[in-house]
């Protein structure tokens, strides 16, 4: 079943990763208004999440959010999909990067970096910056459960030099390289809900305690690397700049949870610039109303410290 499902959807995937960029976006178009008007995906998720972030905003202002969210969800779905077929030169003009010279300069010192990331604006063509710089570049992800599905992910992400690796292997790997001396980058999406049995730390998230994945930072404490946030701007469609942002310089050395809180304001700050960009799908507070007794007076002392 799995190899049949593949089957019948690449060919129709290939055709669309070769099809320009204005009559990708024409699809988008019509893929939103069956999406949003017709099927009404995930719309009441979406409305549900906006509300609980933003009791501040009227109703009107949350459905426009809602809808810009729907519209770009769609453009994103569709860009993926264009990368099977974009060129080099062309993913490095729609996805640029204001300050490079950050990461180069720690690629200089021969430091390796790790580069958090929500899922906010393009995560996808984030591969991209392998094409500028020297380190190694690995990816954090989930493997997907159809194994076709999953081998075409890694080849689409490995044509700008990145080896993905799944979560459970993610450790091993890095250890090996870090014992090898190879200069490495590694990103990771960092704000998706942790199973409630497995958290290891709740804090506030846009005002609501929830439980956070720390995994990024056990990783950069236990390898010595250092964590960047990459914010990523949309200029205008099918256009992004990256900005990064160094989050700890002594990662081995901070306080634990520091970094995965650091991580988690600044991802705040874009969600607050352009909340449209978010992925609202997610349902990202599902665990709100379950926090443990023990975690409770901590969250409050932690809150009051940062003020």
């Amino acid at each position: 079943m799995q190899l049949l499902v593949y089957i019948l959807a690449y060919p129709l995937l290939w055709l669309v990763s070769r099809l320009p960029f204005k009559v990708i976006y024409f699809l988008s178009d019509g893929i939103f208004v069956i999406l949003y008007y017709v099927i009404g995906y995930r719309k009441k998720v979406v409305r549900n999440n906006l509300a609980l972030v933003f009791p501040e905003k009227n109703e009107e202002e949350r459905l426009l959010i809602e809808k810009k969210f729907f519209r770009h969800m769609c453009d994103i779905f569709l860009e993926m999909i264009k990368t099977m077929g974009i060129s080099k030169e062309e993913i490095q003009k729609r996805f640029t990067v204001a300050n490079i010279e950050i990461l180069n300069n720690l690629e200089d010192q021969g430091i390796n970096t790790m580069l958090m990331l929500p899922h906010y604006a393009s995560w996808e063509w984030v591969l991209s910056l392998n094409l500028q710089i020297k380190s190694k570049g690995y990816g954090i992800y989930q493997k997907i459960q159809n194994k076709y599905f999953d081998k075409l992910i890694r080849k689409i992400r490995g044509k700008f030099n990145t080896e993905l690796i799944s979560t459970r292997e993610s450790r091993k790997i890095l250890k090996a390289a870090k014992e090898s001396k190879e200069l490495l980058m590694v990103g990771i999406i960092s704000d998706q809900s942790p199973m409630v049995g497995r958290a290891k730390y709740w804090t506030e998230f846009m005002g609501i305690t929830v439980p956070v994945h720390v995994g990024g930072e056990e990783i950069c404490k236990a390898n010595n690397i250092i964590p960047v946030y990459l914010k990523i701007r949309k200029k205008k469609r099918g256009h992004y700049e990256g900005t990064f942002k160094i989050l700890s310089e002594n990662p081995t050395e901070v306080e634990d949870y520091k970094i995965t809180d650091a991580f988690l304001r600044e991802t705040e700050k874009s969600i607050r610039e352009a909340p449209e960009y978010y992925f609202w799908t997610h349902k990202r507070w599902k665990h709100k109303d379950k926090v443990p007794k023990e975690f409770n007076s901590e969250v409050v002392e932690r809150l009051v410290d940062q003020q």
